[in-house]
């Protein structure tokens, strides 16, 4: 996960057909997701779009600082 991803963890993603999806954009704060979701939704209503919280893996340092004891 990017240090943009991290900043910006809510995501309006553009459902597709056989179960494939799209990041359509992050935001940081959920209010303004959810206005851009209001305007891809009257821009475009036969698509699907859903609002999600993707929060930052809080397990990544921890793993990382396993594999650098290990390293050494």
């Amino acid at each position: 996960m990017t240090y943009f991803d991290r900043l910006h963890p809510w995501c309006i993603i553009r459902l597709l057909p056989k179960m494939q999806r799209i990041v359509v954009a992050r935001f940081r704060y959920r209010g303004q997701a959810e206005e851009y979701l209001h305007v891809l939704r009257r821009l475009n209503p036969t698509a699907h779009h859903i609002l999600v919280f993707d929060p930052p893996d809080r397990h990544l340092p921890d793993a990382i600082a396993a594999a650098i004891l290990l390293s050494s």
